[in-house]
């Protein structure tokens, strides 16, 4: 009986993780003025869910997103600025929330590594033509 209650309890537990509060007012509402909420979604496509971190908040079904939705909504139905409230996001979650992240020390590999890359590819492929000849 206990081998067989592991691996259902196992199996349940994906479905358990989400929390059972509802989502927030403003996660799936969209704003009534239709600049306020072309704003909104315009700072929500640019911000990266930290549960998916594939997809944006836009995008995401995760309750994190819906209640970073709300938030973005919330504060620019308040007056506040798509740039206040992305400076706000990063302070709290880092720059990882941004799909946009700052060149810096730490985020120097993330801007280098393409160009490097491609660099070390075309050093494998001119190596490759060379000893063709």
């Amino acid at each position: 009986m206990r081998r067989l209650l592991l691996p259902l309890a196992l199996l349940a537990a994906p479905a358990l993780a989400d929390p059972t509060t509802p989502p927030s007012a403003l996660a799936d509402t969209q704003l009534r003025d239709p600049a306020q909420e072309a704003q909104a979604r315009a700072l929500m496509t640019t911000l990266r869910c930290l549960v998916c971190q594939g997809q944006s908040i836009a995008d995401s079904d995760a309750s994190m997103a819906g209640d970073m939705r709300a938030l973005v909504r919330s504060r620019i139905a308040a007056g506040e600025r798509p740039a206040a409230i992305r400076t706000w996001l990063v302070e709290r979650y880092g720059d990882y929330v941004s799909y946009d992240p700052p060149l810096g020390p730490a985020t120097w590999p993330l801007w280098l590594a393409p160009v490097a890359l491609l660099v070390v590819g075309a050093l494998i492929a001119r190596s490759s033509f060379r000893r063709r000849r």
